[in-house]
């Protein structure tokens, strides 16, 4: 049985350096190109993500949440590409009142809190996708940006990984996410900070001690996204959102970080780092 546990490890663990070696490049080549290409990227990703997020809540046979909450975030990126990110945040904020309290938008399996958590997946991953093609729209760095948050968002799940796996130790949240560390936790930071320094350090940035420092704070709030996507599966009973990525699950199991940082750089992009000249 451990033997076979082991092959089975190893077997996964080929599968997903597999699925990044493919999917890496593709990802840095749609965010060089930008324009439509990386628009209609993200638009792809919105709409698979909260197909994701509500078959998690609600599978089975396909119903109105279904299929109204898929709309819901299709007409939000087309608001975006067509209106700018604040019509199309306040338009996910209301389609999700409309999908959580309208009797008629919802379905009969999903009701009470179900219907709530599945309406929050149009501004959850909304608020990430209209981030992401914000960031990207700034025609002076807005490749950059792009490319430090991946970067720093993968740094820090390889290094949560690298270094929770090699050292163990205390659980960060066991009843959430058992298999993650205190280790792995800071690993990730570690990681992530250090790369963020090294991608503004190669831009030729003025001030790359801030990029050190917003890297660590992308990899808490990535963490973050990271367990509370682990507390919705768990309260479903679902071990992946997803079987879309071979050897990794769902696409919301790979971008659980990013969703929950992309907000983030972009307030901090709109509010003071525009000023700062810190990549």
């Amino acid at each position: 049985m451990a033997r076979r546990l082991a092959h089975d490890k190893r077997a996964n663990l080929r599968k997903r350096v597999l699925s990044a070696a493919v999917l890496g490049p593709l990802v840095l080549g749609v965010v060089w190109l930008g324009g439509w290409l990386f628009q209609t990227a993200v638009v792809v990703t919105a709409v698979l993500a909260v197909r994701e997020w509500v078959r998690m809540i609600a599978p089975g046979p396909l119903g109105r949440s279904f299929y109204l909450s898929c709309s819901a975030i299709a007409l939000v990126m087309v608001l975006d590409v067509a209106a700018g990110p604040l019509v199309a945040f306040g338009a996910a904020l209301a389609l999700a009142l409309v999908l959580a309290v309208v009797p008629w938008a919802g379905s009969a399996r999903v009701t009470g809190a179900d219907r709530r958590i599945a309406a929050f997946g149009v501004p959850y991953v909304g608020a990430s996708c209209v981030a992401l093609t914000w960031l990207r729209s700034d025609p002076g760095v807005g490749m950059l940006l792009i490319l430090f948050l991946l970067l720093t968002v993968w740094a820090n799940d390889i290094g949560a990984f690298v270094v929770g796996r090699g050292l163990g130790g205390p659980r960060l949240a066991p009843s959430i996410s058992p298999a993650k560390t205190w280790a792995g936790f800071w690993g990730g930071i570690t990681a992530a900070g250090l790369v963020g320094g090294l991608v503004a350090l190669v831009a030729g940035a003025q001030a790359p001690l801030a990029a050190v420092v917003l890297g660590a704070v992308l990899a808490v709030v990535g963490q973050g996204g990271d367990l509370f996507e682990s507390a919705i599966k768990r309260r479903y009973k679902v071990k992946d959102s997803g079987q879309l990525i071979p050897g990794h699950g769902g696409l919301l199991d790979r971008i659980d970080g990013l969703v929950a940082a992309a907000p983030v750089l972009a307030l901090f992009q709109a509010v003071v780092g525009s000023r700062l000249n810190w990549l």
